[in-house]
This record gives C-alpha cells, structure tokens and sequence, in this order.
C-alpha cells in the first residue's frame, strides 16, 4: 500500500532504561495504573472520550499526556476482537516521543506482567514512503510490541508519516509543530479505518492552526464525532495537583504551602499576562505569541556544557585595582581556562556580548562553526556586578583562548560602548564589531536566532535562566524583541534578568555570519597601535 510506513527490522536496536527522561522513569515502583485515584478528575475525563476526534487545548503540566498514552497502553495491549489497534504517537521533538514511551513501558510492565508479552522499548528506522511524490527515507522511531500484535510507535511530525496507517493517533503540543496543518490533516485520513486522533496542546496565538481546529470543531464542522476538551491548570489544581506534586516529593501538603506553590507560578508570569491566560488557563493570545516555544529551545539544549557564573557584590569595585585583578586571574584560571582547553582546534569561533554593568546580567555566548555548519555554544559566561576592567578581563582571555576566531559581535550602546571600542581596538575593528541594538537590528538578526532553533542547526548549554530568556523574546508590532519586564533569577531570586542572553546568542550569530573574515591569530603580547587599528591579521606576533 502506497504510503505505509514500514520497519526495518535489521536497524532495531533495544532502547536502555537510563536513557529514558527521568520524567518518565521517576513513577512510584507500587505505581498501579487501574486502581481508583491514579488519574485525577480531568484525566479521567479526557481519556473516556471516545470521540474520533478529540482535541484537548491544556494548560502546562496538567498531565494529560501522561493520562492519554496510559489509555493508548491499553489500546495496544488488547486484542482486535477488545477494540486492540496500533498507537502512533507525533510528538513535536524526538524527545517527546522517547518520553511518551517511556511512559507506556511503565504501564505495560504493570499492565501485562507476565514476561514475554511486551517487547523492551525499542530504537529503530521507518521506511517513509509519501504517497504523493513516491520518495523514500528513513526516519528514527521508537516502539513497544505487545503480545496482541499491537504496538505502540512514536514517529517524527512529518505528515507523510501518517498517511497510510492504521489505528489510534495522539498528536502532542500541536500548536509548535513545524507544519501544524500538515499534520492535523494527515492524520485525519486515518478515520477512513477507523481508530482516534487525539490532539494535544497548550496554545500558542490565536492564529495558529490548532486554535483554528479547536474553534472548527466546537462550530460543528466535524460533525457530531469530534469534541473540545479543554483543562486548565486551576481545573488541575482544583482535582489535587498540588497534592500529586507533594505526593511525588515526598512532602506533606499544606493549605500555606498550597497557596504558596500557587502564587509562585502565577507570578512567574510578571506583568505577561496575556502569556500567563495562555499557558496556564488556555486562552490563546492575539497576534503573535511566543516567537520561540520551549520545545525547540529544549532540543537545543545539551546537559555537558557549563554556564560560568561570576556575580560579585556592589562593593567588589571598591578594592584595590591589583586585588580586583588577580581575584579574576585566578577565576579564569580555574573556570574559564578549562573550558577554552576543551575546544575543538579544528572549528571557527566567534562570540557575541551584551553588556551590562550594575542590574542585569552581562553575558559572553562564544560560538562554534562546525563542519557541518551548524552553530555551538560550548559554554556561556555571566557575570552580575562584575566591573568593566574585569570583564575586559575575562572577555579578552576568552579571545585569546579560541581556536581559530573569527570575530565577535557586541552591544556598543550606553556603558557598553566603552568595552566594545577597547576591545576592536586591541583586537581589530575588522574582527569586532560595534552594534548599536535598534528595531531594525534586531528585526533581521533576532528572527535569524529564531529560524536556527526551528531548523535545529543550533547548541547551547542546558540552563532554566537561558531557557527563560530565550522565551521572553515577544513580538512588538512586528518585531521579535525581547520583553521589557525583568524576570527573577532562577538560581538567585534577589537578582533580575532581562533576556541577556537571548541578546547575546543573537550577536554570537551575527559574529557567525557577518565576521568570517578568516581566522584572527591572537596571543597575549601588547600590540603596536597602528595594527590595532587598521586589525591586520598578525600571524605568528
């Protein structure tokens, strides 16, 4: 049949426990999904739908995914004549898919028990064959085989995945798929079979395609088969999520610790709060929402690469100038200097900073060019309270330090414009480039950061502040900007941020694209003025 999906059995390989995201591990060992109170009201109620389209708008961490692929376990355990059938789970990363089944090997070990009735989680490659062009490829998906002859898979977003198969569909965090139309239509071609799409997501605009979806089934042009559920976090709240997350920690749960936790995530928000209405209570914003979803800045991230903290207190710049300097010497030494060790020789770098000196953070992105042209971020460097000398300091040792640089890009606006202008002059005005942040600048570079997550061709350290920054990036009539409220220091609550980094990882870009000039030799001997000035290329000085 022209567009099935097909496996290759010689590219299985079985999946380890301890790759799993701890999210999907971390279930109680007397965990038993059939005895009464495992699911909350509102997972309950989303799971005995049995409509053959659902579409469930959520807020965040209501645990209805965790519900939806505890049913579809049982889908796929059961025998034909029960109402048995394949599960295809389309998640937005791959991640997601490993997560979502990882959630249904927990259950399956409890559900099935007796050994050799369900396979271990397996790693293996699909046959992609899109029935309109005829083209072939081969994707990564995972599974688990029951002894009902059902599986459950989770394959990539692309649309020609679906078509052609056969069974229940639960399409995850619709809203931020690549193609979110695409998808939606694929999957509904499955009803000529029979079995269910099940679409999940928080919001995101009220022109997305799934806002769109939502609203076309509760007008009734789906017919009377398809319904809206929709779960807010107050709903979760309401039905004991608070008492579940007590639960899981181990803790006692308290009417003040209640209002507390509660408190603490509506004020997360600040003064956004049309992101919190959408995020939290399901209610999609106007215009342009979130520019850049978590789901892509998480794909980006990776666990083993530092982010190297130095904030100081206000009154650090009051000692004496050789004391200042030789704390910071030995901070490099023991910080910085391991990380520039660790670089690959053979990869072009660049780096962009945006700079500040006494509220927010000044941050320093250096940034790789690999052979395959994608972008990396081996560390990222922040700094609070930190004096301009010393972060001339530490940014010029950092120069000096990268293989084959480039070039760098940095925010030459208000106190920033002094560091910027001493260090083109030590190092070339070629080499280092002096922006003044606008409109305009950021119109064309903030939306290039932007496509690199969404194409994936960008790496950056696996950090909740960076996460949060990167997430402030807004739309201001037309322009991706980033939000002028200042947000809570996730590691430091008495220190502030303003998406410093997010800005920086624009400039280190920037720095990328614009400043391949070839590589820069730079050592730690003084320079003569002339060539400062004019940044010829000193081999070998």
């Amino acid at each position: 049949m022209e567009g099935v999906v097909k496996p290759l059995a010689s590219t299985v390989r079985v999946v380890e426990w301890e790759e799993l995201p701890p999210s999907a591990r971390d279930i109680p060992a007397n965990f038993n999904p059939v005895a009464e109170g495992v699911l909350m009201l509102h997972q309950r109620q989303a799971v005995a739908l049995h409509h053959s389209i659902v579409a469930i708008p959520k807020g965040r961490r209501t645990g209805i995914t965790f519900a939806v692929m505890l049913r579809k376990t049982l889908v796929a355990a059961a025998s034909k004549v029960a109402g048995g059938a394949n599960v295809f789970y389309i998640g937005d990363t791959k991640e997601k898919g490993l997560e979502a089944i990882g959630y249904c090997a927990k259950f399956a070990r409890v559900i099935a028990r007796a050994q050799g009735q369900v396979s271990e989680i397996e790693e293996y490659l699909f046959e992609d064959q899109d029935a309109e062009t005829g083209k072939s490829r081969h994707i990564t998906a995972y599974r688990i085989r029951f002894a009902s002859g059902f599986q459950v898979c989770a394959l990539s977003s692309r649309p020609a995945n679906i078509r052609g198969l056969q069974g229940h569909v639960v399409i995850d965090e619709a809203a931020f798929h690549p193609d979110v139309q695409g998808v939606i239509d694929a999957a509904t071609a499955l009803l000529i079979w029979g079995g269910q799409i099940t679409v999940i997501s928080s919001h995101n605009g009220k022109d997305n395609p799934f806002a769109q979806f939502c609203r076309d089934i509760e007008a009734g042009r789906y017919g009377d088969d398809a319904a809206v559920f929709t779960v807010t976090f107050d709903t979760a709240v309401a039905n004991g999520l608070y008492e579940r997350v007590c639960w899981m920690k181990g803790e006692e749960p308290t009417a003040e610790g209640k209002a507390k936790w509660y408190a603490k995530i509506r004020n997360g928000y600040g003064t956004r709060k049309a992101a919190m209405r959408e995020e939290l209570d399901a209610i999609p914003r106007d215009g342009g929402s979130i520019l850049l979803p978590g789901i892509w800045i998480e794909a980006a991230m990776k666990p083993d690469r530092p982010v190297l903290r130095l904030a100081l207190p206000e009154d650090f710049a009051h000692e004496s100038t050789e004391e200042r300097k030789a704390y910071v010497d030995e901070w490099i030494r023991v910080h910085l200097q391991p990380c520039l060790k660790a670089l690959n020789a053979s990869e072009r770098h660049a780096f962009g900073q945006d700079f500040a000196r006494h509220r927010d953070f000044s941050v320093i992105v250096p940034m790789s060019v690999t052979a395959t042209l994608r972008r990396s971020a081996p560390f990222i460097i922040e700094m609070n309270k930190v004096p301009t000398r010393q972060q001339e300091q530490i940014l010029w040792s950092m120069i000096r330090g990268l293989p084959r640089f480039i070039g760098g890009a940095m925010d030459a606006g208000g106190s920033g414009q002094t560091l910027a202008e001493y260090t083109a002059d030590e190092f070339g005005h070629r080499y280092i480039a002096q922006i003044q942040l606008s409109r305009q600048w950021y119109g064309m570079w903030m939306s290039k950061l932007i496509q690199a997550f969404e194409d994936g061709v960008i790496e950056i350290p696996l950090d909740e502040n960076i996460l949060q920054d990167l997430r402030s990036i807004e739309d201001s009539a037309g322009i991706p900007m980033v939000s002028k409220v200042r947000k809570e220091d996730l590691k430091d609550p008495e220190l502030y941020r303003h998406g410093d980094s997010a800005i920086a990882q624009a400039l280190a870009w920037y720095a990328t694209t614009e400043l391949a000039l070839g590589p820069l030799s730079v050592t730690s001997h003084p320079r003569p003025a002339a060539l400062r000035i004019r940044g010829i290329n000193l081999n070998g000085y």
